[in-house]
């Protein structure tokens, strides 16, 4: 049920104050006997993020433009005009979602380093080896942040899925070489310069297929034309380039990495035996 005033009796906004109330001693009293009636503009609604009153500024991306640098330059403009302290600038949807990704991203990289490690220690029963395999990481991240830079394509959401995916492709190539070297010294009681120089000649031809078979698989990512094909082309160009350079470097300093903390770790084996004898 909806109750208005007849229309003779609502002229003008002072007309409000003639609306009676009842008082806490049950009598009707006027609106205006408490309360000051007056105009002024004021906005229709009011807007709120987070419980807090809020006003919406929409923008868009120029052709050719990163959201990355859209957001950047938003966030100076703001600094230019000289805000008050208690305005405060937050970015929703695309923009605000593209932040908060890259926020948690380094972590998930981390975490993801981190549950590598603990998994081939336990493998390998040694801390010295899973760093021997996680050497090759760094290659592949700086093969594709070249890629992307090369082909103007910015580090976005998914070029760090791309990046994450390196990480279970890439160090493959240090585990052939790794486990077949472990064996052949436990196994076979060869030194670990030959065994390491043994698994680099016996383990070079699965370690290229392997990547070629991952090197084709993301050249229809990378040329991928239509609908949806710029969501797709940074992860394809991300994948190809770290395994391009990740290959071209890992086959190479995974067995000098590898002969490093061999001394490393028989030299302070040593020195404890030697300590204890005397």
């Amino acid at each position: 049920m909806i109750l208005e005033a007849h229309p003779g009796l609502a002229a003008d906004a002072s007309d409000v104050g003639k609306l009676e109330l009842i008082s806490a001693a049950g009598r009707p009293t006027p609106l205006s006997a408490f309360a000051k009636i007056s105009e002024k503009p004021a906005p229709l609604e009011i807007t709120h993020v987070g419980q807090y009153p809020a006003s919406t500024l929409n923008f868009d991306t120029a052709p050719g433009t990163a959201l990355g640098d859209a957001v950047d330059a938003v966030r100076k403009a703001a600094a230019d005009i000289g805000l008050p302290p208690s305005i405060r600038l937050v970015f929703l949807g695309a923009s605000g979602g593209y932040e908060a990704s890259l926020a948690n991203e380094l972590w998930l990289v981390l975490a993801a380093v981190v549950c590598v490690y603990i998994v081939l220690g336990v493998l390998y029963e040694s801390f010295v080896h899973p760093l021997t395999i996680l050497s090759t990481l760094p290659s592949a991240g700086i093969g594709a942040l070249l890629a992307l830079i090369v082909t103007g394509n910015d580090l976005g959401v998914i070029g760090i899925i791309g990046i994450i995916l390196l990480i279970g492709i890439v160090k493959k190539n240090a585990i052939m070489m790794i486990d077949f070297a472990i064996d052949a010294e436990r196994e076979q009681g060869l030194p670990p310069r030959e065994a390491i120089h043994q698994a680099a000649l016996l383990r070079l031809r699965p370690i290229l297929m392997t990547t070629m078979a991952a090197l084709f698989a993301a050249v229809p990512l990378m040329l991928s034309f239509g609908v949806g094909a710029e969501l797709r082309r940074p992860l394809g160009i991300a994948i190809f380039g770290g395994l391009i350079v990740s290959q071209a470097l890992t086959l190479f300093t995974t067995p000098v990495i590898y002969l490093a903390f061999d001394r490393l770790a028989g030299g302070r084996t040593r020195r404890g035996i030697g300590g204890a004898g005397a």
